[in-house]
């Protein structure tokens, strides 16, 4: 029996039981990539500076710590090419696992780079190769975890399914976040010399219990299927000795929906890397407690989790482009409110301005991973989504840390330049999202490039 013959006829009630088997995977699979990932960006707003850019001006070294943190994204593509390629042709399951290892040695090897006062400059040095293997890592990670969700489940359903992988990204925020805070409750020099070290080098632990789920998964029925349809349409029409198509040219053929995909997503991580590190750092630098800040954001990242699936639900019933474009317009319109609570030397306010922030991000952030994989065939999805997802975070997400510190800081520190940039960013991915055709309803078992 053909692989497509044996997903037709696979009952529904085993069929859903593998798809949340597999979506439960992915979402922790991704919790542990992103808590790796984005534990670099609270140690990039809060220890960074101190530890391996100290004597600068404050905000200079916030600067040059952001600058570290976005090599992490330039590489970020180059992860979607090489895990994409791999993956459209030898599967999805075993690209996660080896992603999955690289992160978790990247990231343990950060908690023990010397800072500036052992290795001088190299200490940053040595931050920003392992920062790019990081990327490398989580630019192969979520193509992977987001189509094994999204080619498991039902049509109907799909959006729902792919978020799961989207609330991995504030679930590792939750939990790097508040394991970063404790350690921040240390005294100030204890913090600088060690204590920010420990939870990176939780990364191992991690890391175990992360290849344990992965080796536990099933390859996707739709990739199976569509190989196999390709296999004998190919040998059927010109022989079984014909060279096989490479999956990136059958992206770059037709770029349209790589280049409105990665521009349609922009906004949506500028905004999200925003609150998760300048916001940070501007609340701090305002005067509230740095711990205080730290959970509160954690904090705000937990409720975020559900708006995030509740997004993605969301958009099974009305569509992925009016969801998005929605969260879009709301938080254009709360920018300015935020930043008026994030300076309120507050923690509660603060606490109010990242959950607002956080719940409106989510409407967008919750289709996206289901908007951006629809938008390509299956012998080449992972190679498309992941492409066009990376370097959505590149454009958006990647540099913006730095551009806003350093827009701040040349406008006397003020916040009315920061608004009008990250508005600007979100009127130009409402464009794109308008350009680009609804995906809902795409048959994703159709083989095309």
């Amino acid at each position: 029996m053909s692989q497509i013959s044996q997903l037709q006829s696979m009952d529904v009630a085993t069929k859903r039981k593998e798809a949340r088997t597999v979506i439960a995977s992915s979402y922790l699979g991704s919790t542990i990539e992103y808590y790796d990932f984005l534990l670099y960006a609270t140690a990039a707003a809060v220890v960074f500076p101190k530890v391996f850019f100290s004597g600068m001006d404050d905000w200079v070294g916030v600067v040059a710590a952001y600058g570290t943190f976005a090599a992490g994204y330039i590489a970020r593509p180059l992860g979607g090419v090489i895990f994409g390629h791999f993956g459209d042709k030898l599967g999805r399951k075993g690209m996660l696992i080896v992603s999955m290892l690289v992160m978790g040695l990247a990231s343990a090897l950060i908690g023990l780079v010397p800072g500036a006062s052992v290795a001088g400059p190299w200490g940053a040095v040595m931050l920003v190769v392992l920062r790019v293997f990081q990327g490398i890592a989580v630019g192969g990670e979520w193509g992977g975890a987001a189509l094994m969700a999204l080619e498991h489940s039902e049509s109907g359903k799909r959006g729902f399914a792919a978020s799961f992988v989207n609330a991995g990204a504030p679930s590792g925020a939750v939990l790097g976040t508040l394991i970063m805070g404790a350690f921040s409750a240390l005294p100030n020099s204890q913090f600088l010399a060690w204590g920010w070290r420990v939870p990176f080098l939780l990364s191992f632990v991690l890391l175990a219990v992360g290849m344990f789920v992965r080796l536990k998964v099933s390859e996707s029925p739709i990739f199976k299927a569509a190989i196999e349809q390709e296999r004998v349409a190919r040998s059927a029409a010109t022989g079984a000795g014909t060279k096989p198509v490479i999956p990136l040219l059958q992206v770059l053929r037709r770029p349209k929906a790589l280049i409105f995909t990665m521009l349609a997503g922009a906004a949506g991580f500028a905004l999200q890397v925003v609150l998760a590190t300048f916001a940070v750092t501007f609340a701090v630098s305002k005067g509230a407690d740095r711990q205080g800040v730290l959970y509160a954001f954690a904090a705000a990242s937990f409720i975020s989790i559900a708006f995030v699936v509740l997004g993605g639900r969301l958009s099974d019933k009305l569509g992925r482009r009016p969801v998005m474009i929605g969260g879009l317009v709301l938080f254009i319109a709360y920018l300015v409110p935020m930043f008026q609570l994030l300076s309120s030397n507050n923690i509660f306010l603060v606490f109010v301005a990242f959950t607002v922030g956080l719940m409106i991000h989510s409407t967008l952030f919750g289709p996206l991973a289901a908007f951006v994989s629809e938008q390509f065939g299956t012998t080449s999805r992972y190679t498309g989504a992941s492409l066009g997802y990376q370097l959505a975070t590149l454009l958006g997400a990647g540099f913006t840390p730095g551009i806003v510190a350093q827009i701040f800081k040349d406008s006397g520190q003020n916040t009315g330049s920061v608004v009008f940039y990250l508005a600007a960013m979100s009127v130009v991915s409402i464009i794109f999202i308008l350009l680009t055709r609804e995906p809902k309803n795409n048959d994703l078992q159709t083989v095309r490039p």
